[in-house]
């Protein structure tokens, strides 16, 4: 325990560690708070489908020797979510075929695009890097930071100047629709803010793994909790525990920073669904 710790007073003088937990307590907090949203609304995969549109772009982004491609990958995936949004109201093509769709269409095409014109010698590196994390996390330079930053406030003020909006669509749209709230909005300002979370989790898990900063922190805190506040607090407290954990655990270890968090994610589920059983059968 002495040389863990000696290890981390070291890792804490570096800049680049204090960026990684930074970003990662931003990033885990914002998706979080949504994905309780996206759960209870059977909308989960939404970020599963996002997150391969976010891989297409990284390689069109790629393709055009772009120095930035924070700027296109979010134009492009935040225009996903639009349409996504839009598609999935069609009667002809549901909100899980439209998902589906989108999702195995921008990956195919990302990977032929960086197969077809990549000037990598280690394409097999960079695409297994995109889709589950690398060591990006660790190099964030202090713009990448503040824009971060930046976008995870906006995200969260959202969340929190629209809260009841967002709560009544999220357990009875209709109800919602006929009180006059502008249903339609609302779904698509969390489509929007969804967008967001998912172009800035792309460098601390990777593409393929993102949905798991959404599913896993709210199925967790529902084991335990029922009210929507409730679950939202927990599930963000969860979330931020699970990624500073995995930070410093891959760091420590030399493991993939995406996969140590989501490995990080699945133990808590498990031990907040032991906590949780053996709760309700205390009060039965």
């Amino acid at each position: 325990m002495t040389n863990v710790l000696e290890k981390l007073t070291l890792y804490w003088q570096y800049p680049f560690v204090r960026y990684a937990l930074a970003v990662g307590v931003l990033i885990s907090l914002c998706s979080s708070l949504l994905g309780v949203t996206l759960v209870l609304k059977r909308f989960s995969f939404i970020g599963d489908g996002l997150s391969h549109v976010a891989f297409g772009a990284m390689a069109i982004a790629s393709v055009l020797h772009l120095t930035n491609d924070m700027p296109l990958v979010m134009l492009i995936t935040v225009l996903s979510a639009i349409a996504l949004l839009c598609t999935g109201q069609n009667a002809r093509i549901k909100g899980d075929a439209a998902i589906a769709m989108i999702s195995v269409g921008a990956l195919a095409i990302g990977y032929l695009l960086m197969n077809l014109f990549t000037t990598s010698s280690n394409l097999s590196g960079d695409v297994c890097s995109t889709l589950f994390g690398s060591t990006s996390i660790l190099t964030l330079t202090n713009a990448e930071v503040w824009l971060c930053t930046v976008m995870s406030v906006i995200v969260v003020a959202a969340f929190v100047f629209f809260y009841h909006k967002v709560f009544a669509v999220t357990f009875d749209e209709s109800f919602a629709a006929a009180t006059g709230v502008k249903t339609k909005v609302y779904n698509f300002i969390i489509a929007v803010i969804i967008a967001v979370i998912i172009v800035l989790a792309m460098n601390l898990v990777g593409s393929l793994l993102i949905s798991a900063l959404v599913i896993f922190p709210a199925l967790s805190a529902m084991r335990v909790f029922k009210s929507f506040r409730s679950v939202t607090i927990c599930s963000a407290v969860f979330s931020i525990f699970c990624s500073l954990l995995g930070i410093l655990i891959s760091i420590l270890a030399g493991t993939p920073v995406g996969s140590t968090i989501v490995a990080a994610d699945i133990v808590m589920f498990f031990l907040f669904s032991a906590a949780g059983a053996l709760f309700r059968g205390a009060r039965g």
